[in-house]
């Protein structure tokens, strides 16, 4: 991370790191002194406006995109938007639930003969690709500030329980359309006037 001009670090499941990880962070002790630790995903990127996640397999009810396209998209938002990046473990990576709590996938290229790169590596490859893409200005204006992430998943949350209400939600498709409609809405990165406008819609709509 500081390598590549990059220093807050949020972990998730770790209530402190131990004196093994401080000695290996050569001239880095002071990311992780920092670093903030939750027990939660959701509350971890609760306050982030847009989330990468990286994935080293394709979904199927998810969009992922090639590393590249990824950093475009993320330096297309407002210097001001609070953009977090979200890795999995270093054995298991993350979970399909785990990816509801992202707008974006990515993925990095590799050869076919390898099925993943380790942690570090990955973290590094997609802090480099950000900080060669955008040195000394990381975003432009080309789109709207997003709303805090858990502003968006509380009204993707609404959305599935009108689609409840209404019938077309129900047991047997529920994690498939759930799964999509997180990667439909999260795609859209959702401002406030996004929001109002769905609410309306889903309300109105359902309702008819």
């Amino acid at each position: 991370m500081k390598n590549t001009g990059f220093f807050h670090l949020r972990l998730v499941g770790a209530s402190a790191l131990d004196q093994g990880a401080l000695k290996t962070a050569i001239h880095s002790r002071d990311i992780l002194k920092a670093a903030q630790t939750y027990s939660r995903l959701e509350e971890a990127t609760a306050d982030f406006d847009v989330v990468f996640a990286a994935t080293a397999k394709r979904r199927k009810n998810f969009t992922v995109l090639p590393l590249g396209d990824a950093v475009e998209k993320l330096c297309s938002y407002p210097e001001s938007t609070k953009v977090g990046l979200l890795f999995g473990n270093e054995r298991t990576g993350l979970t399909t639930e785990e990816l509801k709590h992202s707008n974006f996938r990515f993925v990095l290229p590799q050869s076919t003969e390898q099925p993943s790169y380790n942690l570090a590596s990955a973290v590094l490859l997609t802090l480099y690709t950000i900080s060669i893409r955008a040195p000394g200005k990381r975003w432009t204006t080309e789109q709207q500030q997003p709303l805090p992430r858990k502003k968006q998943e509380e009204c993707i949350e609404i959305i599935l329980r009108r689609l409840e209400e209404n019938g077309f939600l129900h047991k047997t498709n529920r994690q498939h359309v759930t799964e999509m409609i997180y990667d439909i809405f999260g795609r859209l990165s959702m401002t406030e006037r996004d929001r109002r406008l769905l609410l309306a819609l889903f309300s109105k709509g359902m309702n008819q």
